[in-house]
């Protein structure tokens, strides 16, 4: 009788048995084992795994504002450094400025100092030439003297030894001669 059973219940259990649907205390016992996963996975690994997920996500946002400072510094660096040169083209314009100006003040006093030179070597000229003419002059009205005094002496054929006499006719005779030559010119 225990074989005819067997048989019978190997039968039945032929029947009913599909290998593609599991047995109920199969899917029983799975789902009892997956509760226990999921509790403990939960319990231990979830809180360390979000531990971790936190930390990141502060270490981002950590990154994130030291480069949206470090952004702003290289702004607020870049903007200081572009004041600095257009300050500094602005320095170096004024001191060109500066520089033209004082050399074309300079041309200035040296065209100055070169007239005033240039006046002063004219006058000094001028003034040397007069001396030079009045010393003509002297000289001339010695020497006209002389010869005027021989030449009158000649014509009217007296003798004029007198110093006095002399200068007497000698300038008598030179006045008439300016006389006639500003009268001619």
């Amino acid at each position: 009788m225990i074989a005819l059973t067997s048989i019978l219940s190997a039968e039945e259990s032929e029947k009913t048995y599909n290998p593609i649907v599991p047995a109920n205390y199969d899917v029983v016992w799975s789902f009892v084992v997956f509760l226990v996963i999921v509790g403990l996975f939960m319990l231990f690994i979830l809180p360390k795994l979000q531990k971790v997920l936190d930390e990141r996500a502060e270490l981002i946002e950590g990154g994130i504002s030291k480069a949206a400072t470090a952004q702003a510094e290289a702004a607020a660096a870049l903007e200081e450094y572009t004041a600095q040169l257009t300050e500094a083209r602005a320095e170096a314009a004024r001191i060109r400025e500066d520089a033209r100006a004082e050399a074309s003040e300079i041309v200035a006093q040296m065209r100055e100092r070169a007239a005033k030179e240039s006046g002063r070597i004219v006058e000094t000229a001028q003034k040397q030439i007069e001396a030079e003419r009045q010393q003509a002059i002297v000289s001339l009205r010695g020497e006209v003297g002389v010869l005027a005094a021989d030449l009158a002496s000649r014509i009217v054929g007296e003798v004029l030894t007198d110093d006095a006499r002399q200068r007497r006719v000698i300038d008598s005779f030179l006045d008439e001669l300016e006389q006639s030559v500003k009268a001619q010119g």
